[in-house]
């Protein structure tokens, strides 16, 4: 069983090849292709953690789609002042699945 722990949009996902994740928005190469930072590699009992060895591996996903999260409200209130404010946010992401571990 080979999979990996990569480094997306500030945290880090487990994936096998196959798995479809969503991460920060990322920007596509022309062919519609990301490459992932791996941060662990377990290839059966083998597993891969340094620095100069994971240089040379490349974990690849292929862009399925760009979405927005779910819509999140920040509200703000100050007792007796007549403060009030209201004001939403919703994340920019990415849905990819891993191609290849390699």
């Amino acid at each position: 069983m080979v999979y990996a722990v990569v480094r997306a949009g500030g945290r880090q996902e487990k994936v096998e090849v196959g798995t479809i994740i969503t991460i920060d928005r990322a920007k596509a190469d022309d062919k519609g292709n990301i490459d992932l930072a791996p941060v662990l590699l377990v290839d059966g009992d083998k597993i891969t953690s340094a620095a100069s060895e994971l240089a040379n591996v490349t974990v690849t996903a292929e862009v399925l789609e760009d979405l927005r999260g779910p819509k999140v409200v920040i509200q703000k209130f100050k007792n007796k002042t007549g403060y009030k404010k209201r004001q939403g946010f919703r994340a920019e992401l990415t849905r990819v699945k891993i191609t290849s571990i390699a």
